[in-house]
């Protein structure tokens, strides 16, 4: 649980800031500014274990000297609010000792910044907290104008791009996963922010407004309350709700240890106190659910809501399996095989069981097949048989380019499974039964997203057939689904590989599929296609000589370099390019403003699409070949055969496209593959990196990464397959208990409705309904109050409403429109006051259900009636807000405070309740005479709007 910071902001004079002043506080050294004529004296401050000047080549070298680099800098800037220097902050791995720390970071500031051409002051804080434990992390300023032998001149505007910031932030993710990787160290960052990742999480590390504060005066401690403040905020939103830690823990990973929890409390607390309130409160709650031990000896753990996730995807892959509603005739299997075998397409006696399988009327197929086994041809024949059927076919897969090659091979219209979920979030393309889902590598999808395609075909009646294998690129979010529904239901396996020429290179193909990638090395090398050099660098220019002869010796086969990060996929791309731009291939350069920065392109470049694009017809990944290029406009040739024209204004995310992360790679087939080994891959990526190919693949490593093929093999062997919290629980005879499973719970008197979205209100009262329609009152009362307890229940259990149970609470919210347009709502609301009056009824006793609706309805037709329930409560709420401060419990006043807050900011709509309470201000703590509204006096009573929320 490595921790993930960067962030990166401007010093600047309007903020009262001195560049020297803020590296000689960096760096604990004393400076001399000479602007200001003054000393600047840090060399009290401790933890400070590195400090470098680094310089671009051309930079004179005095600047080297400190002092006099941010003095030059100072001197060159003559304006009061002059921009004087970026800094960029990072986290280091507390995981790494200092020497890897210094290493790491010195390598990512001389790529990413120095070799840009900015000068940088790289500084590294090796802190130790008050809990004993490491903080480490770097500062670097940069400078922010081009330098040369002379000094500086002016400054790079492109350098303060956000798009720059956005690389930087990704690579240097890269960058430490694939250290971490190297050092073996089992740990992994993730650059997405929290919102991103789907963690009710405010981030930390964050920098306020530095107004009026100046760097000589403690920024790092502003900083610093920054960080404890939002630390403390985390903590206590983690002990309120364990669910929260446990959820964002269950992203990436079903199962995890108890360090894996311990370290991320650590992250997202302050203070030993805290975290052991937040560490007891997770451990007692009931969504963490204990598996027992694994090989290690370590305690594993899982949520409750990860078993339910993956109880409902067994569940409908359960129906589905049994269900048998999407037959097609032997006549229309025929004709479909008759017509391929017309084109030429025989398949093979697997491929010809698996288009039977596929094609039976089971609303559940599963086909596992290696590496080009020609999984995408016997669908292409399955989707003809399936169209004489009368069935809708459509792929999906979770990248853009995985669902072109699906399209490609097979004639199926494909998407990405992400934008289909977005049209289902509208209500649009909804499934239905003559729906069938084709769903390609589906190893790479995690189980909450295969749990709601398949819940969700499930319930529509459609069909899905998965297609992947388990053992290539595992799935990015939690869990093995693929590999988990092929366990317990009937699939078929194909092993022919066909997408290689020649037999021993097929059978290398099986051995990746099947664990033993030292046999596959063993065999490519002692055919001279794995290729050894002293440096990563040395193996860079050699792969790309090697790929550029072949280039010219067989200029019609597809090729592709394939690596590991995007950084390495960045500098292969710059080295293949310099090497065409030599030999004179390539057209008149033009600069482009592209999305990662700034880019040179010319007729002839390979280009790579960054982004799905339905209008364009283009998906992230796809590749092809630049015909036509202007500053303002692209002229393509898909390797698809047909081309697009676009504007840059519209569509900027492209890339060179010579080299791909394997990641991308899934799916593809080329001609000629060349690879470049780096510390991060597993035996995951190296089966699919060494079957792209149909002739040949060539690889290439430093010894100063793998000192000899032995240790090559032992990394790209390593084992690195996603587990599912069921099947470690059956595995090891550990039984979830029946009360965990998401099944309809029994009754219960207590329940809240949280989430609850009730119909808009009118503005006119509620009218009693006549006697002759007490009858179909009633029955609208007790149908609502039975739907509305069912959605009690599931939200009380912290689980999701299913779609029955919410079709049924908005059916009878229209039918409750007919006893007064508010009814519903009144009604809901007194539940929540009253969970015992739903059950009350639903049973069929409606008196008091009654008499809320008469209430509510006079209080909303008389203004002196909702001022007198507005006093009555606001009353009641500073109560309990006051004893719980005194109490000490901050997190439940803090809540009651927010209610308060609502109540306050509710006057703004009602001005008749407004000058109702103007002469009742005493009763609500307000001076009797105020100039301000009181809707606004009471926002100020309680201090909304000051600091962050957090005081009283």
């Amino acid at each position: 649980m490595a921790i993930y910071h960067f962030s990166v902001k401007v010093i600047s004079r309007a903020t009262g800031a001195s560049a020297v002043a803020s590296a000689a506080y960096r760096s604990a050294s004393r400076l001399h500014d000479e602007r200001l004529d003054r000393d600047h004296d840090f060399t009290g401050k401790s933890g400070v274990v590195h400090s470098e000047v680094m310089l671009p080549d051309g930079a004179p070298e005095q600047l080297s000297d400190r002092a006099t680099l941010w003095n030059a800098v100072e001197a060159g800037e003559k304006r009061k609010d002059a921009q004087l220097s970026r800094e960029v902050e990072f986290a280091i791995p507390r995981e790494m000792d200092q020497a890897q720390g210094i290493e790491l970071a010195r390598d990512f500031v001389r790529r990413e910044m120095v070799d840009r051409g900015m000068v940088a002051d790289l500084n590294l804080h090796w802190d130790i907290g008050a809990d004993g434990l490491a903080k480490p992390h770097a500062h670097v300023m940069l400078s922010m104008r081009e330098v040369g032998e002379d000094g500086f001149g002016a400054k790079v505007r492109d350098w303060n791009r956000t798009e720059l910031v956005e690389h930087w932030r990704e690579a240097w993710a890269d960058h430490v996963n694939e250290r971490l990787a190297q050092l073996d160290i089992d740990a992994r960052i993730d650059c997405r922010s929290l919102e991103d990742q789907g963690i009710d999480l405010e981030p930390q590390n964050k920098i306020g407004p530095a107004a009026g504060r100046r760097a000589d005066e403690g920024l790092e401690a502003d900083r610093l309350d920054e960080h404890h403040e939002i630390a403390r905020a985390n903590g206590e939103r983690i002990i309120a709700d364990p669910r929260i830690a446990l959820d964002a823990i269950t992203k990436q990973q079903a199962t995890f240890t108890r360090r894996d929890l311990a370290m991320f409390i650590h992250r997202h607390s302050d203070g030993k106190e805290q975290f052991d309130r937040a560490m007891g409160a997770v451990q007692a709650s009931p969504e963490l659910v204990a598996l027992g031990q694994d090989g290690r000896g370590q305690d594993r753990f899982t949520s409750r809501e990860m078993i339910a996730v993956e109880d409902r995807l067994h569940r409908a892959s359960a129906v589905m399996a049994e269900r048998r509603a999407h037959q097609v005739s032997e006549l229309d299997q025929r004709r479909a095989l008759a017509r391929a075998e017309q084109r030429g397409l025989v398949l093979s006696g697997e491929q010809k069981t698996a288009f039977e399988h596929v094609t039976q009327a089971r609303d559940l197929g599963v086909v596992v097949g290696y590496a080009g086994t020609g999984k995408s041809a016997l669908l292409g024949v399955a989707r003809e048989a399936w169209e004489d059927a009368g069935y809708r076919v459509q792929g999906l897969a979770l990248s853009g380019i995985a669902a072109e090659n699906l399209e490609g091979g097979s004639g199926i219209a494909s998407r990405t499974i992400a934008s289909l979920e977005h049209q289902w979030a509208q209500g649009r393309e909804l499934l239905d039964a003559r729906d069938v889902l084709v769903i390609d590598e589906a190893g790479m999808i995690g189980s909450r997203q295969m749990e709601r395609l398949l819940s969700a075909a499930e319930k529509a009646g459609a069909k899905v057939v998965l297609v992947g294998d388990p053992e290539q690129l595992q799935a990015i979010e939690a869990g093995a689904a693929f590999r988990s529904i092929a366990e317990r239901h009937s699939h078929v396996e194909i092993t022919q590989v066909r997408r290689q020429h020649e037999d021993w290179q097929r059978d290398a193909t099986r051995h990746l599929a099947t664990g033993r990638t030292g046999e596959a090395l063993a065999a490519y090398d002692a055919r001279g296609m794995v290729h050894a050099a002293e440096t990563r660098d040395q193996a860079r220019e050699d792969l790309v000589e090697r790929w550029d002869r072949d280039r010219i010796a067989e200029p019609g086969k597809s090729r592709i370099i394939l690596t590991h990060t995007n950084d390495e996929v960045r500098d292969l791309n710059l080295t293949a390019r310099e090497r065409l731009r030599q030999a004179g291939v390539l057209g008149e350069e033009v600069t482009v403003r592209a999305e990662r920065g700034e880019r040179a392109f010319a007729a002839g470049d390979r280009l790579m699409f960054l982004k799905n694009d339905r209008g364009l017809g283009v998906k992230n990944g796809m590749l092809g070949e630049i015909e036509q290029v202007s500053a303002t406009q692209m002229t393509v040739r898909l390797d698809a055969g047909r081309s697009v024209i676009f504007d840059l204004k519209n569509y900027a995310q492209v890339d060179h496209g010579y080299a791909a992360t394997i990641h991308k790679s899934q799916g593809v087939t080329v001609d000629r593959t060349h690879v470049l080994a780096t510390p991060g891959m597993d035996r995951h990526g190296a089966y699919v990196a060494l079957s792209r190919h149909r002739d040949s693949v060539q690889v290439h490593y430093g010894r100063d990464e793998f000192e000899d093929l032995g240790k090559l093999t032992r990394v790209l062997s390593r084992e690195r397959a996603k587990d599912m919290a069921s099947d470690f629980a059956e595995r090891r005879d550990i039984h979830v208990p029946p009360s965990l499973r998401p099944k309809e719970p029994p009754q219960r008197e207590r329940g809240m409705f949280a989430g609850f979205r009730p119909v808009s209100p009118a503005h006119q009262p509620a009218t009693p309904a006549r006697d002759g329609d007490q009858l179909a009152r009633r029955a609208a009362m007790e149908r609502h109050a039975r739907a509305a307890a069912d959605v009690m229940r599931m939200n009380d259990r912290g689980l999701p409403v299913l779609a029955h149970q919410r079709k049924a609470l908005e059916q009878a919210r229209e039918a409750m429109g007919k006893i007064g347009p508010h009814a519903a709502k009144d009604l809901e609301r007194a539940y929540v006051r009253d969970p015992g009056l739903a059950g009350e009824t639903a049973s069929g006793r409606t008196q008091r259900a009654i008499r809320v609706l008469q209430l509510e309805a006079e209080v909303r037709a008389d203004p002196r009636l909702r001022a007198d329930r507005f006093v009555e409560r606001w009353q009641g709420l500073e109560r309990q807000r006051t004893a719980l401060h005194r109490a000490g419990d901050m997190t439940g006043a803090g809540q009651v405070r927010d209610r308060m807050g609502a109540m306050a900011k509710s006057l703004e709509r009602d001005p008749q309740m407004e000058s109702l309470l103007r002469p009742r201000r005493p009763e609500l703590g307000l001076p009797a005479e105020m100039g301000r509204s009181v809707g606004q006096g009471l926002s100020d009573y309680l201090g909304i709007g000051r600091g962050r929320g957090f005081g009283l």
